[in-house]
């Protein structure tokens, strides 16, 4: 059994078609982003309580970094 303070491996999928980013914790998908902040909120309801998902090391990020996200960036404003 996992110490309560470690974190499961969390992979950031490279980005679908449309832009959006699956998020998923050993085999389960936990979710499917569109933006940096869902990432969290994905996180969130999973109870991983992460305050920067940008830096947090276990989050393994595929096909680009967290400020990636082609096909979606118009949706988003700074």
């Amino acid at each position: 059994m996992a110490h309560p303070t470690e974190h499961p491996h969390i992979v950031v999928h490279a980005p679908a078609l449309d832009g959006s980013r699956r998020v998923t914790s050993d085999d389960e998908t936990l979710g499917v982003a569109t933006h940096t902040d869902d990432v969290g909120e994905i996180l969130r309801l999973a109870d991983l309580y992460v305050t920067d998902v940008e830096d947090a090391d276990f989050i393994e990020w595929q096909g680009g970094g967290p400020e990636d996200w082609p096909g979606l960036s118009e949706h988003h404003e700074p």
